[in-house]
């Protein structure tokens, strides 16, 4: 697929910043991808492209995986669609705003392991923790800083 410049992709299925996303977007000019299963209803908007693909688990990951290119913005909650685009040297920023990086994701796929392990031998984790304002405006920071280039940021 051919196409110019840096492009946000969001793994939209579960992400409760959307209309941020797509709000931030538009005032630096930049599109967006938004990319969910056909169970999710998704309307495009001025600046957004919506993508829907089957319900299978992992076909918005192959998706994006597939068409995410170098200094294209990530934003996803899941861990190994985040190592593939930082692995293609893309910034990847979770919906809290937590910008991951070569430094943290093997940590924090290790950890995913972990908690893995421990439920299919019976134990119990908790979940995530309930989505904040305080996030949404972390979130909100993180992302403005990407795309006004403010901020350097190292992927290595």
């Amino acid at each position: 697929m051919n196409r110019e410049g840096r492009i946000i992709i969001v793994d939209a299925d579960a992400c409760p910043v959307k209309s941020e996303i797509a709000r931030t977007a538009r005032k630096f000019d930049v599109p967006v991808w938004m990319v969910a299963s056909f169970d999710h209803r998704l309307v495009p908007e001025d600046g957004v492209t919506v993508f829907q693909v089957d319900r299978s688990d992992q076909s918005v990951d192959l998706y994006i995986a597939n068409r995410i290119q170098a200094d294209d913005v990530l934003v996803t909650q899941d861990f190994g669609l985040a190592a593939i685009g930082i692995g293609k040297r893309a910034i990847a920023l979770s919906n809290r705003g937590q910008i991951y990086s070569n430094r943290t994701i093997d940590f924090l796929l290790e950890r995913r392991n972990e908690q893995m392990r421990k439920r299919r031998g019976g134990g119990r984790s908790k979940g995530p923790k309930a989505f904040t304002e305080e996030d949404r405006l972390t979130f909100l920071q993180t992302l403005t800083k990407v795309l006004s280039d403010k901020q350097e940021i190292f992927i290595t």
